[in-house]
């Protein structure tokens, strides 16, 4: 089994996955602050809770959008499980084809992601991974990445507008009854919930006028299962998608 990390920057997902099934799966607050024994602790801790050891480990791998977390996360590990992590980044064998104007300023979360759904679905594809931002992504017919949007995530959305105007407050993101609103906080929940899912939509259409064949849709990241079921595209969810991946291009490596 292998000990697979993804840091963004509101969460850390990791869990253990082999042969692409996953073990288990958990979540926590990223946090720069923390050091690493803390991380140590706090890895051992859930792993023990979803019934495993840490010698149930033979390998480990971190993908990271917060470099100043590396060398802490790899010292826990290191500490935790004797095994120094891979970490996704110059140097690692990905297999990904990536075809941008500056393919070294691709985000390991997106590579992490686009590996994972080029080896289960049929493509072209369409990958959406909703976080802190949210990011749409084009992989074409030929498992070539061509590039894709990011948008402000859906709760800096809320709390930039709740920041910003004194009259709002802070609501929960469950869906209204209807898309008029008829008191503030349906008002807000509706642009937020549909009006995310609408935006979503939108993009597909524009995508898939700009791609060759009709692409197999796909979306993973904490904040997905909030919107996407109110799309009007047919999305497959997807909450283990870049633990898929990383287990990938750990096998790519142990290759070389």
């Amino acid at each position: 089994m292998i000990f697979a990390i993804d840091v963004g920057n509101t969460n850390i997902v990791f869990g253990g996955i082999k042969n692409m099934e996953t073990k288990f799966l958990t979540r926590l607050n990223t946090d720069k602050e923390k050091t690493e024994d803390e991380y140590s602790v706090l890895f051992k801790t859930l792993i023990e809770i979803n019934g495993y050891k840490t010698t149930d480990f033979e390998g480990a791998i971190i993908s990271s959008v917060v470099p100043q977390l590396n060398e802490i996360l790899k010292k826990a590990v290191r500490k935790l499980t004797g095994i120094v992590p891979i970490v996704v980044g110059p140097g690692v064998r990905t297999g990904l084809d990536i075809k941008i104007d500056n393919p070294a300023t691709l985000g390991s979360d997106i590579v992490v992601g686009c590996v994972a759904a080029i080896a289960k679905y049929p493509k072209p594809l369409i990958v959406i991974d909703m976080g802190t931002a949210t990011t749409i992504v084009v992989v074409d017919k030929n498992s070539v990445y061509r590039g894709g949007v990011i948008i402000p995530g859906v709760a800096v959305a809320m709390e930039s507008l709740t920041k910003n105007a004194a009259q709002l407050q802070s609501i929960s993101l469950d869906a209204p009854k209807k898309a008029i609103g008829t008191n503030t906080a349906d008002c807000m929940r509706s642009g937020i919930v549909f009006g995310n899912a609408s935006m979503i939509d939108g993009m597909i259409d524009r995508f898939s006028e700009e791609i060759e064949g009709t692409p197999t849709i796909i979306a993973t990241g904490g904040l997905s299962p909030k919107i996407i079921p109110y799309c009007k595209h047919k999305i497959i969810l997807n909450d283990d998608l870049l633990l898929a991946g990383l287990e990938i291009i750990y096998k790519k490596n142990q290759e070389m």
